[in-house]
């Protein structure tokens, strides 16, 4: 349900260029660089229609709350963050990706209807956007679905507001197809946030 792209496209970047860029799941120690980064993703012109929370909510939140979700996200059988890393440190994009147990309830509310992963907090930083970064997280992100034995994932899913054009584009050159099912957008009732979803692949 979160942007990957505004109008402008960044300038492919070079074999040297993607060699220095590693996709890999955060680590503890990060919380610094994850709370950088999602502040600079809510301050995204498409913020707005890409994510649950503001700016203002997220810079009020305590050191403490950010040191507590990265470890989460670096250590939980059941969410996992992964980042394009960079040969200076930064980040050029991040997702992530969180389980949802059968009957439970799922990221946005009301009971899930599978073993499955959803996919969140989606941002490319726009100077990386073109590169092909978004496929490689979401590369690493559905390898990790589908590596999971308990529970064994059955599909990953994602939702991509309807103003969202371009990443609704983007994830369905990914693969991810809608499924029909829509869910009101939390900033506006009268838009639609839609599901999209890829199968398990066959053994």
């Amino acid at each position: 349900m979160d942007q990957t792209n505004r109008a402008e496209r960044a300038v492919p970047l070079g074999k040297a260029e993607r060699a220095e860029r590693a996709v890999r799941a955060v680590r503890t120690d990060e919380w610094a660089a994850a709370k950088e980064f999602r502040l600079d993703a809510l301050r995204d012109p498409v913020a707005p229609i890409a994510f649950l929370e503001t700016y203002e909510e997220a810079v009020r939140r305590p050191d403490s709350f950010w040191r507590e979700r990265t470890e989460r996200s670096a250590r939980s059988a059941s969410v996992r963050q992964f980042v394009a890393g960079l040969a200076d440190g930064g980040w050029a994009g991040s997702v992530v990706a969180l389980v949802e147990r059968r009957g439970t309830t799922g990221a946005l509310g009301g009971p899930s209807a599978y073993d499955q992963v959803h996919i969140v907090a989606v941002f490319v930083r726009p100077e990386h956007r073109g590169a092909g970064v978004l496929k490689e997280l979401f590369d690493a992100a559905t390898a990790w679905a589908w590596s999971l034995e308990e529970p064994r994932v059955e599909r990953v899913r994602l939702y991509v507001d309807e103003r969202n054009g371009r990443a609704r584009a983007a994830y369905r050159k990914l693969g991810f197809e809608p499924t029909g099912e829509t869910v009101p957008a939390d900033n506006d009732p009268s838009a639609r946030e839609f599901e999209l979803a890829v199968p398990r692949p066959p053994a």
